[in-house]
């Protein structure tokens, strides 16, 4: 599928997904159903049971890859942000969603409420950020996506991506809906599903570094080029802040688990 042309995130918009109330919902009550309805009214289930539980043996497997301190962008109830943290790794989970942030920290994570457009702590330090369930979409432009990313990792930092189990490039506008309001009452906010194909094209200036399919899901790694190869090593103190920021200004939207 050929792409649209990206799309700009309008600040009303992009409070969308962290506002969406049958989104905090599910996260509350740990089930859906919940969707994303594209703006033509074709419906994406999003796999809440899966996103609430704890991590499960394919989660491991990626989490297993991990190098050094992880950031974890769009760490919805932070499954995976809550798995690092037991295993004593130095990790971070960043959600727009109050509910997710929420969660995140019930289940023992450090997480902060903010856009990945948002300024973060560690920029440029990170020795791994994920992307995960659908993640790449965020904000509707991979390419910037893409760019943000490796503003954050450390030279020859690795990005591991999860991506759409087929070959698609597609943007979209969506709301978060559940059965009772398939209509979708709320702000429609700029996404992008893509297939591994697909961020491999969007991911100039980057390095390959693996791809896989485990469980029926896909994934993708990538590795942000080296500046120099004699760049100072990553500072790995003073990363993680275990305070949640309070921090409700607008940014780009962060799919959640």
């Amino acid at each position: 599928m050929s792409a649209p042309t990206p799309m700009s995130t309008p600040p009303s918009a992009a409070l969308a997904w962290a506002d969406a109330d049958p989104y905090a919902a599910a996260l509350r009550a740990g089930r859906g159903p919940l969707f994303l309805r594209r703006d033509d009214g074709w419906l994406l289930p999003l796999e809440v049971e899966r996103w609430c539980a704890r991590a499960d043996a394919v989660d491991r497997e990626v989490l297993d890859r991990c190098e050094g301190t992880v950031l974890d962008v769009g760490c919805g109830p932070g499954r995976l942000v809550a798995e690092l943290a037991a295993r004593g790794r130095a990790v971070l989970g960043v959600d727009v969603s109050e509910a997710a942030v929420d969660h995140t920290v019930r289940l023992g994570g450090p997480a902060l409420r903010r856009s990945v457009f948002e300024p973060l702590p560690g920029e440029g330090r990170w020795d791994t950020v994920l992307l995960m369930d659908g993640n790449v979409g965020i904000g509707g432009d991979p390419r910037a996506l893409l760019d943000r990313v490796a503003g954050l990792l450390r030279p020859g930092g690795l990005l591991i991506a999860e991506t759409a189990p087929m070959d698609v490039d597609e943007r979209a506008r969506v709301q978060v809906v559940d059965l009772t309001d398939a209509a979708g009452a709320d702000a429609l906010f700029p996404w992008a599903r893509l297939g591994t194909r697909a961020l491999l094209r969007h991911a100039r200036g980057w390095e390959r570094a693996g791809q896989w399919t485990a469980g029926g899901r896909c994934f993708a790694a990538l590795r942000s080029r080296s500046t120099s190869s004699s760049a100072e090593p990553p500072k790995r103190t003073a990363v993680i802040s275990s305070q949640r920021a309070r921090n409700t200004s607008a940014g780009s939207p962060v799919a959640s688990r």
